[in-house]
């Protein structure tokens, strides 16, 4: 058990998928990504072995937000913007629980943005799962902070100005210890990208590219058809070349991503055309200390075509846990002036008492 588990207490009993599922009716519109990230999420969760009573799954305002309603654990269906803040409370003074934060790109990057960013710099121990479907789709097909420029939507009837959010970029930049990101449609990286997040102490965010079918349709389809995928995805594995695209003549990937010996930059290569020798493609080290080269790789994905997205865990490093730091400061306040007393500290200071 990791130690970002290791406080929570664990199951009697051997659990199922069907012990994670609430007798809640599913309410999202047929076809949309949100189904298969809830049964990725439900199959997934027996796998930690915890008592559900001590599961947490906290939402903000959005489709994503339904969530808690779904799962047999404990929840909130909490308010816009605000779930990491609830979290975060929840997580720092019950450290025996498993605490998640489901989101959307709407809820999270917008109205919630300072929120967001706040969780993931003091490194509560949670995790944050963000659904991206770059359109707000709760409100009927509004742009989102993660949509396009030139976005052609109710909200922005002659194109979006706005340049987007890379929400890994952004997560990086505030310097979260974990973050990753995966695909609502592909279970088997969706549930490791988890497994990781779960063994994380600290905060984890996990982006998840989320199709809305309603209101923007095929967004992702360029990292999802089989003609376009093998060009598209870059996997990301600690400790392996970066490499992809159609087989070379060693197995691997005919395209790689190096490091631009003048200006510092990754960028991506034809190892079959380009003369690069192949010792010459970066390794990914997910725990290097440094997050800069985690962030390059996060700026390859193009917010218009989507050519070259990483996905998988781009960082995973340790730094130390604000709940945990919490606690040793009040475990050391109490031997050095021992039991608070409530009344004083409300009566203390600056008071007047007022003649009837």
């Amino acid at each position: 058990m990791s130690e970002a588990l290791a406080l929570v207490p664990k199951a009697e009993a051997q659990q199922s998928m069907k012990d994670f599922k609430s007798d809640q009716e599913v309410r999202w519109c047929p076809g949309c990504g949100d189904y298969a990230i809830l049964a990725a999420v439900q199959s997934f969760m027996p796998e930690l072995g915890l008592a559900r009573e001590n599961v947490v799954f906290v939402s903000g305002i959005g489709c994503s937000s339904r969530f808690p309603y779904y799962m047999n654990t404990y929840g909130m269906h909490s308010i816009h913007g605000r779930a990491p803040a609830i979290a975060t409370g929840l997580a720092a003074s019950r450290r025996d629980l498993s605490v998640w934060v489901v989101t959307g790109d709407g809820d999270a990057l917008s109205i919630g943005g300072n929120h967001l960013i706040h969780a993931l710099r003091r490194n509560v121990n949670l995790k944050i799962l963000l659904f991206n479907n770059r359109i707000y789709g709760l409100t009927k097909g509004q742009y989102s902070p993660t949509s396009e420029i030139g976005k052609i939507t109710k909200s922005t009837p002659m194109g979006s100005l706005d340049a987007p959010f890379n929400p890994v970029s952004l997560a990086l930049g505030a310097e979260a210890s974990f973050v990753a990101r995966t695909i609502d449609s592909d279970r088997k990286h969706l549930q490791g990208v988890l497994r990781a997040a779960a063994a994380h102490p600290g905060t984890a965010l996990v982006e998840i590219y989320q199709n809305c079918n309603i209101f923007n349709d095929g967004a992702f389809d360029t990292l999802k058809e089989k003609g376009t995928a093998q060009e598209a995805l870059i996997h990301l594995e600690h400790g392996q070349p970066i490499r992809f695209g159609a087989p070379a003549e060693d197995g691997l990937g005919s395209k790689g991503v190096v490091r631009d010996q003048a200006t510092g930059d990754l960028r991506v290569v034809d190892l079959t055309a380009d003369g690069v020798d192949v010792t010459q493609v970066l390794v990914h080290d997910a725990h290097a200390a440094s997050p800069t080269t985690a962030f390059a790789l996060s700026r390859l994905a193009d917010a218009d075509t989507l050519h070259h997205t990483p996905i998988g865990v781009l960082r995973d490093v340790d730094r130390p846990v604000y709940d945990t730091d919490m606690a040793e400061q009040l475990e050391q306040a109490v031997v050095q002036n021992g039991k608070g007393d409530l009344a004083k500290l409300l009566a203390g200071g600056d008071t007047w008492t007022v003649a009837g």
